[in-house]
């Protein structure tokens, strides 16, 4: 039995992460059918039509312009979409949330100089303060990814906000005089570094797969708090005192929380929460392992760098602290400002094929500052190259994560984010401990320049199955 054209099937289309196979429904068109003779069949049961017709109507706003439009419209539709394709009110609080958190998350970092005077500390405690958040967060942003998943991002995050708050406040009220309470503040301010796993897939959800490079990129951009507190940070400690900076910074956290509260909103494509045990199944797939062991490469190294380098350049080369921050705030700027940019690269040539060049440029940099350049300027230079990279390498794991787990995205946010943290607690760390056992900090970059080139090598490894499986062209809307 032949068809009119105008109700002949079309193509599967991806609409917000769904494939559906969606047909064209005009009565009159199905009410004219005829057979391979041309007789006429059969009127079709109307009840069929008007069923039909309801679903339509059930379809969202994205698959009613496809199906009104004409075949070779629809590339085009699904590629400018992307500022009505998602919710930007939540776009805006995922960025916001994530940008005050990540503030607070390596506070300690730009407070280290003055906190080490105070206290007395070595080169390694200084290196495992500033480490311990990091530490804290990747090991949350596991258990904040289960809560993503059970009680919704948006539940899980207000949750989270209201203990890095209470933390902070009583941390202020009671003061911190021991190097033992400033680690026990690290533990709390770990909260903060798993807002990572909400924020997210708050944003991802929201999304179709051929702009999950961009949204992830726009919300991933709030690790740019880290600039915001290597910038302001030493300056405050330096008028009233590091303690009272805790005290401070709750305010624009509360702030934050009340426009979260307004802005965000769960995606309606939230998945149905699994049993705890299913969260270990993804990690039988081979593929979870490598996300995660890229990721601790391009964040741990952004995030290592941002909580080391004001006692970097403060050790290093004798700069006044309040100096030293403003020299990270541009180095962290750098690559908070290119992971958007580097989403947004990915989703045009590729995941596989920009993240690759991100890790030689990461690796060649490190390389080049670990012989400690005479020159700060010069230093500073080249760490900003580097933090480029790092930023931009970010924001390509994350256009790639999405396509290989949607259905996972939750638990896998959390387990990718907490491999980031202790790539980052590793820098962090092995930086003081370098340090003191041999007086430079060449040893720990060296190493972490190595791990750079070892994700490549292992990236490449992986590139051919990646493109000719769940990447292929006729399999996802997304460039891979």
């Amino acid at each position: 039995m032949s068809r009119s054209p105008r109700s002949m099937e079309r193509p599967n289309q991806t609409i917000r992460g769904r494939n559906v196979t969606y047909v064209r429904l005009e009565a009159s068109a199905m009410l004219r059918c005829t057979n391979r003779y041309g007789a006429p069949t059969p009127p079709i049961d109307s009840r069929f039509v008007r069923a039909a017709l309801r679903e339509f109507r059930r379809l969202p706003a994205m698959a009613r312009r496809l199906l009104g439009a004409s075949p070779g419209s629809w590339g085009k539709l699904m590629k400018t979409s992307f500022w009505k394709a998602g919710h930007l009110p939540t776009l805006f609080a995922a960025f916001l949330y994530f940008d005050l958190s990540f503030m607070v998350w390596v506070m300690l970092g730009p407070l280290g100089v003055q906190i080490a005077q105070d206290l007395g500390l070595s080169p390694a405690q200084k290196g495992l303060m500033v480490a311990t958040p990091v530490l804290a967060g990747a090991l949350l942003r596991l258990l904040m990814g289960v809560m993503v998943d059970h009680l919704k991002p948006k539940l899980a995050g207000a949750i989270g906000q209201v203990v890095i708050i209470a933390a902070l406040s009583c941390a202020w009220y009671f003061g911190i005089r021991t190097y033992e309470q400033v680690l026990l503040l690290g533990l709390a301010l770990g909260v903060a570094g798993a807002s990572f796993a909400v924020a997210l897939p708050l944003a991802s959800r929201w999304y179709p797969p051929e702009h999950q490079g961009t949204a992830l990129g726009i919300a991933g951009a709030g690790n740019s708090g880290t600039a915001i507190a290597a910038l302001v940070a030493p300056g405050l400690a330096a008028a009233f005192g590091w303690n009272q900076v805790l005290g401070l910074a709750v305010i624009p956290l509360a702030l934050t929380l009340a426009i979260y509260l307004v802005c965000a909103k769960d995606s309606p494509d939230c998945p149905p929460a699994k049993p705890l045990g299913d969260y270990l199944k993804v990690l039988r797939d081979q593929d979870s392992w490598w996300f995660m062991f890229f990721y601790s490469v391009t964040f741990g190294g952004f995030v290592g760098l941002a909580a080391s380098l004001t006692i970097y350049f403060n050790t290093q080369y004798g700069i006044a602290p309040i100096l030293s921050g403003y020299m990270t705030a541009a180095c962290v700027f750098a690559g908070s400002l290119m992971r958007p940019l580097g989403g947004v690269l990915a989703d045009r040539i590729g995941g596989i094929r920009s993240l690759s060049w991100m890790y030689v440029s990461a690796g060649v940099c490190l390389i080049l500052v670990s012989f400690a350049p005479a020159s700060v300027w010069v230093a500073v230079g080249v760490f900003v190259v580097a933090m480029l990279s790092l930023g931009m390498g970010n924001g390509a794991v994350f256009q790639l994560v999405p396509q290989r787990f949607r259905k996972e995205i939750g638990v896998m946010t959390g387990l990718v984010g907490m491999a980031g943290g202790l790539g980052g607690f590793y820098l962090a760390s092995s930086l003081g401990y370098s340090k003191q056992w041999t007086g430079s900090y060449q040893t720990g970059l060296l190493i972490f320049a190595s791990l750079a080139f070892l994700a490549l090598i292992g990236l490449l490894s992986v590139k051919t199955r990646w493109r000719t499986t769940w990447g292929a062209a006729h399999l996802s809307a997304a460039r891979v």
